[in-house]
């Protein structure tokens, strides 16, 4: 995880087009930028950054889904809940459920959990746009082979 960079997610761990599920892990790192100022002397990882990991893992499976149709762009947040604090060098187990995808919008619930204890959840609900009109194609599919999302999902 570089929090400074917004590459939020490690690693994909698995991905289930047919369960329409995606579980990701990150490790917060020990010294960021961030801390400095969130906060001095009790570093915590802000829920803003929380939420992007949930988007972003959120954003994997979208593109898993359709195929690298199309970007995925966080969109709105509903119902999200920040359970506990997260510290540097905690471990995040992410879980992403694809719950709608189609007419060029995503709705996907998603969970934070570290240690076996729950961090946070939400509904996020993401705008997908061809590639063809928007150039991140190749940045997109380079991040996720950096991230394994080409290994989790298999041959195709």
């Amino acid at each position: 995880m570089l929090l400074e960079y917004f590459q939020m997610i490690d690693r994909v761990e698995a991905v289930d087009l047919d369960a329409k599920t995606l579980k990701a892990r990150s490790v917060v790192p020990s010294q960021s930028p961030v801390f400095e100022g969130h906060f001095p002397g009790m570093p915590l990882v802000p829920g803003v950054l929380l939420i992007e990991t949930m988007a972003q893992a959120s954003g994997f499976l979208v593109l898993a889904a359709s195929n690298f149709a199309a970007m995925p762009f966080l969109m709105s947040v509903d119902g999200a809940k920040m359970r506990t604090f997260v510290e540097p060098d905690a471990v995040l187990d992410i879980e992403v459920f694809l719950e709608h995808e189609g007419s060029g919008y995503a709705v996907t619930k998603a969970k934070i959990t570290s240690a076996g204890k729950k961090v946070c959840d939400a509904q996020l609900k993401l705008r997908t746009m061809p590639f063809a009109e928007v150039p991140l194609a190749d940045i997109v599919r380079k991040r996720a082979v950096e991230v394994g999302l080409m290994d989790a999902l298999g041959p195709r």
